[in-house]
C-alpha cells in the first residue's frame, strides 16, 4: 500500500508477495537468533521505573493527574522526550534507550507504565485508518492501535497520532496476547522485508502462537512461504487467514495471485471478484483509489472514487476535502467550494485548528472564483 515510508509498521502490516531468490546451492541460510519474550518486551528499565515513581506516582493519588504526568514524562524534553518513528517496533527498553517509537511501541509502553501507576489501561485496535502527516501526503494503513483508559467511570483515549480517521467501528479493546502478537508480526514482516527469512519465520511463528486468530499473521506467513517456494503451505496460510476474516484484502490479493501462479484460474478469479466487492464497499479503499488517480492527474476518475467514498462514509471531513481538491483541480470551483464547506462543517466544534484551516482554504477558493469570474 502507498505511504508506508511515512507510517508506523503497525499490527496489520501487509507485505507484497514478491519472491526472493533462494539461497545459492550449498550455502546454508543464516540461523535465526533468539527473540524477546513477552516479559522482555514489556520490562520497565530500572531508571525509567524510578522516574515513573518520582514524577507520576509519588506526587498524586489522582488517576487523572497521573495520566497527565505520564504524558509529560514521555514527551517532555527533560524526561524521555519521545519522537515518532514509523519503523520503530521496539521493546519498552529499546524505546527508553532510543527515545523513538511507532504507534504500536508507544501503546505497549503507555499501557505498561499506566498499569504500573495504578491506572486501568488497555490496548485498543482499529481495523482501518487513514492518516495525514502535515504536508507529506496521505498515508494508508489497514491497522492501528492506541490506548484506552478507564478513569472514575469515564473512558479516554491516548493516541500517538491525533491526525487519524478511524473506521466506523472505532477502537476496540484487545487482549494483551493479541497486542504482543502484533509486535511479533511486525518484527517478522520487517525481517522478511530485509531478506532474513529465517528470523522472520521465528517472529511470525511467535505471533501466531500468541494469537492463532490473527489474520495478518497468517497472511504474512503465506508471503514468507511463497518466497521460500512452499506453495502448498502458502495456500493453506492464505486460506486460514480468509477463514478468520473472509474480507481480508491483503490475503485476498495474495491468495488470488498464488492461485493464478498455480494455474487455478477459477479460484483466482473467484477471489479477485471477492476483493473487488470488498473494495467497492470500503470507503477507505475508494479514498485510496481516488488519491492514486489524483496523483496521476486523472481528476475525473479521482472525483468518481472520492464521491463513492463520501457516499459510504459521509461524516468523514477528510473525504469531503479530497473531493473538494479533485473538483478544484478539474476546474469545477463551484462543487469544490461546496465540498470544502462540508469538510469545514464536519470538522467538529472541538477541531478549531482544522476548521480554521478549511475556512482559510474555502476563503482562498472563493477569492479565486471571484477573480476568474471578473476576468
Amino acid at each position: 500500500m502507498n505511504g508506508w515510508k511515512s507510517l508506523a509498521l503497525l499490527a496489520l502490516l501487509v507485505v507484497a508477495p514478491a519472491l526472493a531468490a533462494p539461497p545459492a546451492s550449498g550455502v546454508p541460510a543464516p540461523a535465526a537468533g533468539p527473540i524477546p519474550s513477552p516479559e522482555q518486551i514489556l520490562a520497565i528499565p530500572p531508571d525509567l521505573r524510578d522516574m515513573l515513581q518520582q514524577r507520576v506516582i509519588a506526587p498524586t493519588l489522582s488517576r487523572e493527574q497521573r495520566v497527565v504526568r505520564l504524558v509529560h514524562l514521555i514527551f517532555d524534553e527533560d524526561a524521555m522526550h519521545l519522537e515518532y518513528d514509523p519503523y520503530a517496533t521496539h521493546t519498552l527498553a529499546e524505546t527508553w534507550q532510543t527515545h523513538r517509537a511507532n504507534c504500536l511501541s508507544f501503546t505497549l509502553m503507555f499501557v505498561t507504565l499506566a498499569r504500573a501507576a495504578g491506572i486501568d489501561a488497555r490496548v485498543q485496535e482499529v481495523a482501518q485508518v487513514v492518516t495525514w502527516h502535515q504536508d507529506q501526503g496521505v498515508i494508508y494503513n489497514v491497522g492501528h492501535v492506541n490506548v484506552g483508559l478507564d478513569l472514575n467511570g469515564r473512558t479516554a483515549v491516548v493516541d500517538l497520532d491525533r491526525n487519524v480517521l478511524y473506521d466506523r467501528y472505532g477502537p476496540r479493546p484487545i487482549p494483551d496476547e493479541r497486542a504482543l502478537a502484533h509486535f511479533y508480526n511486525n518484527r517478522g514482516a520487517e525481517y522478511m522485508a530485509d531478506g532474513d527469512t529465517a528470523q522472520a519465520r521465528v517472529y511470525l511463528d511467535a505471533a501466531l502462537a500468541m494469537a492463532p486468530a490473527l489474520p495478518a499473521g497468517w497472511n504474512n506467513l503465506g508471503v514468507l512461504d511463497t518466497r521460500e517456494g512452499r506453495m502448498d503451505q502458502a495456500r493453506k496460510d492464505y486460506e486460514q487467514a480468509l477463514q478468520l476474516q473472509p474480507r481480508h484484502a491483503a490475503a485476498l490479493t495474495n491468495a488470488s495471485a498464488l492461485y493464478r501462479r498455480l494455474g487455478d484460474e477459477h479460484r483466482a478469479t473467484v477471489l479477485a471478484r471477492r476483493l473487488e466487492q470488498v473494495q467497492k464497499s470500503d470507503p477507505f479503499a475508494q479514498f485510496r483509489f481516488g488519491n492514486e488517480a489524483e496523483q496521476r492527474h486523472d481528476y475525473a476518475q479521482a472525483i468518481e472514487y472520492y464521491r463513492r467514498a463520501v457516499r459510504l462514509y459521509s461524516s468523514a471531513h477528510q473525504f469531503h476535502f479530497g473531493l473538494a481538491r479533485a473538483y478544484f483541480l478539474a476546474g469545477d470551483t463551484r462543487h469544490a467550494s461546496l465540498e470544502m464547506l462540508r469538510a469545514r462543517d464536519l470538522a467538529g466544534e472541538n477541531a478549531d485548528t482544522l476548521r480554521a484551516t478549511y475556512q482559510a482554504k474555502l476563503d482562498s477558493l472563493q477569492k479565486w472564483r471571484q477573480r476568474t469570474s471578473i476576468n
